[in-house]
């Protein structure tokens, strides 16, 4: 499918009536979004080149002048040119670009000389499709969800709660008093999830629920809009909904008087919540956030949670744009990895350095769309993680695990990629008065 079709046929799906084009409208929105910031990133690139190998698109297209990420902007820069007079034809290219050619991840930017935000242009640029009426229909049903339910998937309040409960019940029998709380007023963490895991993936929220009883962590979940932590608005620049979403998890924070908001082993929801929410809200929540990466580390290094043995076959671990680069974590991110390894082998590139997976920026929620551009793009990932001969690779990401199981399919890499919730779980060490005892008869 070419990329004219690709666009028109999203937009079609998006809009029962095409929108005109009106310059005025598009020049006031960029008047509106276009900071001294923005135009001095487009007077200052000298065009160097010095991005293009940074990108992973670029390389796995055999380094295609097209993928430069500093030549991916240039829409930005004729739009203005041109004073806004633009066509549909124009803004399905900029589209195809915006969102099949990039993962705003920013790799790019911490080898820039000038230190140009690539990815908060091609932001700008997704923001402004949006005002004309054009985004991926998978991210505009993500958003429409969340408006009306409060989450991604569309999960019922009762729903949420009866899988919780039930998630209680089927792992209090593994660990003595094992209790997942609900609505626990005055306790120290609200643990926020992905809402795939109460979908999809219900063990995500027993292994952690394991780890916290272990831990002897004072946690609770929230009953109400905010325990899912996912902001996919974000990357369809649709800030009034990923303000919504942030307000909602620091409305239950402050009722349930809660002194950190955790967030489960995913990287865009904690990039929204620790860094963006601020910029979204107006004001600084005062709950600190951290991410699960940072609370399991901390919970073995200070004896917390204690190993019986780590595993011994070769590992590796991904480094989340979100978690890492973008994020702050990319040394508790590797440490965590060797705790639970005999064998640990890093990739050539790593932490802030290292290359994104090719699954976000938005790029699993598109769906079948996308698929084809984030398999291609991951073909850097796919050859990072084979030359280091690991078995299993750790990725405290649900958008990158689902993107390296894709990836080693396609290139028959032969690993196995996890949690670390997963990898703790079943190497910690139980108390022995948390260990049921076997029925006499």
């Amino acid at each position: 499918m070419s990329q004219r079709a690709d666009a028109k046929n999203i937009e079609q799906a998006n809009s029962k009536e095409i929108k005109e084009i009106e310059p005025k409208e598009i020049m006031g929105f960029l008047k509106s979004k276009m900071s001294a910031r923005f135009k001095m990133w487009l007077n200052i690139c000298a065009s160097c080149g010095l991005c293009a190998d940074t990108c992973h698109y670029y390389l796995s297209s055999g380094k295609d002048p097209q993928m430069i990420p500093a030549h991916k902007v240039r829409f930005l820069k004729e739009i203005l040119k041109k004073k806004g007079k633009v066509d549909r034809d124009f803004l399905q290219k900029v589209y195809h670009t915006v969102y099949h050619e990039c993962n705003m991840c920013r790799r790019c930017t911490m080898y820039c000389p000038f230190g140009i935000d690539i990815a908060l242009m091609i932001s700008l640029l997704r923001s402004l499709l949006l005002s004309q009426g054009i985004a991926p229909e998978g991210l505009l049903t993500t958003v429409k969800n969340y408006n009306e339910f409060g989450n991604q998937m569309a999960i019922s309040k009762e729903d949420w709660v009866d899988t919780v409960e039930w998630c209680e019940e089927e792992t209090a029998d593994e660990l003595v008093g094992l209790k997942i709380p609900i609505d626990k007023k005055g306790a120290k963490i609200l643990y926020t999830v992905n809402a795939r895991e109460p979908k999809f993936y219900p063990q995500d929220i027993m292994e952690v629920a394991k780890i916290f009883h272990v831990a002897g962590e004072d946690y609770t979940l929230p009953s109400k809009d905010g325990w899912d932590g996912t902001n996919l608005a974000m990357f369809c620049g649709d800030t009034k909904t990923a303000r919504l979403m942030v307000e909602n998890t620091f409305k239950r924070a402050e009722e349930l008087e809660v002194q950190q908001v955790a967030v489960t082993e995913c990287g865009h929801a904690y990039r929204a919540l620790r860094f963006e929410a601020p910029a979204w809200l107006g004001y600084t929540p005062k709950q600190e956030v951290v991410h699960s990466v940072e609370l399991f580390h901390d919970y073995i290094r200070d004896g917390r949670i204690k190993l019986k043995d780590k595993i011994k076959e070769p590992t590796t671990v991904q480094d989340p744009c979100n978690v890492v680069r973008n994020g702050g974590l990319a040394e508790k991110n590797r440490r965590l990895a060797e705790f639970l390894s005999e064998d640990f082998r890093p990739m050539k590139y790593q932490g802030n350095y290292n290359y994104c997976c090719g699954g976000g920026g938005g790029a699993l929620p598109m769906g079948g769309e996308m698929k084809k551009y984030r398999l291609a793009s991951g073909k850097i990932k796919a050859e990072q993680i084979r030359e280091t001969g690991a078995k299993i690779v750790f990725v405290p990401c649900h958008n990158c695990i689902d993107q390296i199981r894709d990836l080693s399919k396609e290139y028959d890499l032969g690993i196995k990629a996890i949690h670390f919730k997963e990898a703790i779980t079943e190497h910690m060490e139980i108390p022995e008065e948390m260990i049921p005892k076997e029925d006499e008869d």
